[in-house]
């Protein structure tokens, strides 16, 4: 469909009527199935839908604020960002299932049309072996066609959609701030990588700001774009098992990477285990569960290298980066001095390095160069 304010404007109109939340408009669309219908509907037929009282009835008949929204389609127009409306094609499919999709979803990038999508998520504070696995499951289920979907948070998050564009395959990041609010901004280069390979999307208007209670809401779209959800490194309370508690009352399958005893990073992925989530050790354990529920296998990405982990030509100031690292852990710090290069052409270029998989991240900001044998 193409998108004009004319037929995106109606979306943004009922979504900012106050009172209603998904669930709602969600019924709304489906009694009405538009939201010109449902706007130019009488007090008494909007109140045959469940949820809307005669008061919220009278609101949506008069709530009009035009003027903001054209301003929210200019800017989105103008930055080249998409509105996906819940009824378009390009809607992710499997998110249209759960009981409160967003009314539309803001893009920046190319959402893949697929129902082959796995989410990652795990915590912000990750230790070497988290990221390590993270990295590799989601590397080699690219590598097999899955779109990789997470919320693009430092630690796990990130290793996940790193890993998920060192496969050459799609991966979407869904965000908790508006897409004029990228969050955390240390990962602004990688949501330009992510939208030149995927999409980076959200339910929140431009200019949201990362507000906490934005976040669990956030887990449900996650949760809801995948077959399956897959927890790396979690503690008992942390936004990793709302996620996954989301996506076992979406009916989706729950997978744990178990990770040491002693460590309370991992007490949360055990707890889930304990409580029927599925143990990974492997792709393979993943792909068990998941690809019964195809109709088809994903398509495979065409191989990028010759499989013989040749070091791609690189350009020179990234050559000279790369040459800076060996096995041993160097800090962004130190290499911008040693480099005599800003903190922000250093972390382009590691950046860049690490898509290649030439280097990868250590906690900390510390890097090394990556192992070959991965």
């Amino acid at each position: 469909m193409q998108q004009t304010e004319q037929n995106l404007l109606p979306w943004l109109i009922l979504k900012s009527v106050p009172g209603i939340g998904n669930l709602i408009f969600k019924r709304l669309i489906d009694h009405f199935e538009s939201p010109e219908r449902t706007l130019s509907a009488s007090p008494a037929a909007l109140a045959v839908v469940e949820g809307v009282s005669e008061r919220l009835a009278r609101t949506i008949i008069r709530f009009r604020p035009i003027d903001q929204l054209k301003r929210e389609l200019d800017i989105a127009f103008e930055k080249k960002y998409r509105i996906i409306p819940l009824t378009d094609d390009e809607y992710p499919v499997l998110l249209k299932e759960i009981p409160d999709p967003p009314p539309f979803l803001y893009v920046r990038g190319t959402l893949p049309v697929t129902r082959c999508s796995v989410s990652i998520v795990g915590s912000r504070h990750a230790t070497d072996y988290g990221i390590h696995m993270t990295r590799q499951l989601c590397r080699d289920l690219a590598a097999l066609g899955w779109n990789i979907v997470s919320g693009m948070a430092v630690g796990i998050d990130t290793a996940a959609h790193l890993g998920a564009l060192m496969g050459g395959g799609p991966t979407v990041a869904v965000l908790g701030s508006g897409l004029e609010r990228i969050y955390p901004g240390t990962n602004i280069p990688l949501a330009r990588r992510i939208s030149e390979n995927g999409a980076v999307v959200s339910e929140l208007p431009l200019h949201a700001e990362p507000d906490p209670h934005h976040f669990p809401a956030r887990n449900r779209i996650i949760s809801g774009m995948s077959l399956g959800t897959v927890v790396v490194e979690a503690a008992k309370r942390s936004g990793s098992l709302i996620t996954a508690r989301l996506a076992a009352e979406q009916n989706r399958e729950v997978f744990a990477v178990p990770g040491s005893v002693r460590s309370f990073k991992s007490s949360g992925t055990h707890l889930l285990i304990k409580q029927g989530a599925k143990l990974v050790e492997q792709t393979r354990d993943i792909l068990e569960e998941l690809a019964p529920m195809l109709p088809e296998p994903p398509h495979r990405p065409e191989p990028t290298s010759d499989g013989k982990n040749k070091l791609p030509d690189l350009p020179p100031e990234e050559q000279r980066l790369a040459a800076s690292l060996d096995v041993y852990p160097v800090h962004i710090d130190d290499l911008s001095r040693q480099l005599q290069l800003p903190a922000a052409t250093i972390s382009s270029l590691l950046l860049s390095l690490e898509l290649k998989g030439v280097i990868q991240q250590l906690p900390g900001k510390f890097f090394t160069l990556a192992d070959p044998a991965e």
